[in-house]
């Protein structure tokens, strides 16, 4: 019997900063690391190429600093500073699992990471590695979310996925509101118009202007992300049409 195919070959995951830090308030939590290592790990047994857009928030939060006095342009260097420190903890998660990793940054710092060029990234998709995009887009003013979106755009990738700790979008606060119902589908107006967090404005505009679809699942949930790959009903998905 033929395997199942994967629906995507190329793919970008978004992981927030809190995710990381699985059920802490502050930092990274090992056995989290080792999950998500895991579920990419399902992926590219798939022979899906895989980039990985990783947060900070778990580290430092642009909003808390700016809260504080902070200037806005450098609590969000500060952030994505903070965004290569879970970059190098993925990859060294990736490494145990037998996966090589490569972090490219969009700010440079050599010894630690490699600096982002788009065809050195393309090169390492082609070979296997799954490639990590820290620092966001090296430039102040813009999410990772965004980040996210200008990535997928730039490599090529045929869907953004966004791993949460929830199992898709709600239209409510599904950790406040027991009755909050789980959407299958959306388009990308409905989710601007809705003003849903599922990602930025900027980053829903600039996916549904490259025609991006943008898959919202738990990820830590075993098997989740192979499950998304080979299109089963994992999840919210977003697109252009229902």
């Amino acid at each position: 019997m033929e395997p199942d195919k994967p629906r995507y070959r190329r793919v970008l995951l978004k992981v927030s900063g809190e995710t990381l830090a699985g059920g802490r308030s502050f930092g990274l939590d090992p056995d989290t690391l080792r999950a998500i290592a895991r579920e990419i790990k399902g992926a590219r047994e798939l022979q899906v190429e895989v980039g990985v857009v990783v947060g900070g928030g778990n580290i430092f939060r642009g909003l808390e600093a700016r809260a504080m006095g902070l200037d806005r342009a450098v609590a969000d260097h500060m952030g994505m500073l903070a965004t290569v420190i879970n970059a190098l903890a993925l990859q060294n998660a990736l490494e145990h699992e037998g996966i090589p990793a490569r972090v490219m940054s969009a700010i440079a710092m050599h010894e630690v990471a490699e600096p982002y060029i788009r065809r050195r990234a393309l090169r390492h998709l082609e070979k296997g590695r799954v490639v990590i995009f820290a620092a966001g887009t090296g430039s102040p003013y813009f999410t990772t979310d965004t980040a996210a979106a200008l990535r997928a755009t730039e490599i090529g990738a045929q869907a953004i996925l966004k791993g949460t700790k929830v199992a898709g979008i709600y239209d409510k606060d599904p950790m406040l509101d027991d009755t909050a119902r789980m959407i299958r589908r959306l388009t990308y107006f409905e989710v601007l118009e809705r003003s849903l967090k599922v990602m930025d404005s900027t980053a829903v505009t600039m996916s549904m202007e490259q025609n991006i679809p943008i898959v919202v699942f738990k990820l830590l949930e075993p098997g989740n992300m192979v499950k998304v790959l080979l299109g089963q009903e994992v999840g919210t998905i977003v697109e252009g049409q229902r």
